[in-house]
């Protein structure tokens, strides 16, 4: 949810942990990714796998469903508290440097191992988005610290749309 109640809210690792009980964030989540997923029936109806394929709405706005796509995967996101400390370990979704493409960090509070578990969480993270039509690259950062690359295939990949565009 926002935080005025008025819609859902993405866990993206970068904020308090989502409210609400499990059974009800998870409804949430898969109604939500159910949503995206008609998304791209409609809007890739020249794509010879539709579903597979990003939308234009997920290009603009590449964060937000990464980081969904994860969560309906089961990924744990991290999250912070009021302090801005980390209070959760799990994947934390940011825009990168580069537009329309976000980066996936694998992030704990300090002492929580985080960094050990990074290499195999992260791969399991870019499994998640590459069956549902993502490129993920793999980097090391500042201290050799792993994250990934986010981004949606080449314009050549995608359908033809009425009108040339």
């Amino acid at each position: 949810m926002t935080g005025d109640g008025a819609g859902f809210e993405v866990a993206d690792g970068n904020g308090r942990p989502p409210a609400g009980t499990a059974p009800a964030r998870a409804a949430a989540v898969r109604a939500a990714f159910n949503g995206l997923l008609q998304i791209r029936r409609l809007m890739n109806d020249g794509a010879a796998d539709p579903p597979a394929v990003p939308a234009d709405w997920e290009r603009h706005h590449v964060v937000r469903a990464v980081a969904l796509a994860l969560e309906a995967a089961g990924v744990t996101p991290s999250a912070v508290d009021e302090e801005g400390q980390r209070v959760a370990t799990g994947y934390c979704v940011r825009a990168a440097e580069a537009p329309g493409v976000a980066r996936v960090e694998w992030l704990g509070p300090a002492g929580s191992g985080a960094a050990y578990a990074e290499q195999e969480a992260l791969r399991h993270c870019a499994a998640v988005l590459r069956r549902l039509g993502w490129e993920a690259l793999e980097y090391r950062g500042p201290r050799r610290r792993r994250y990934l690359d986010i981004e949606p295939p080449a314009a050549r990949g995608r359908p033809e749309r009425p009108g040339g565009r």
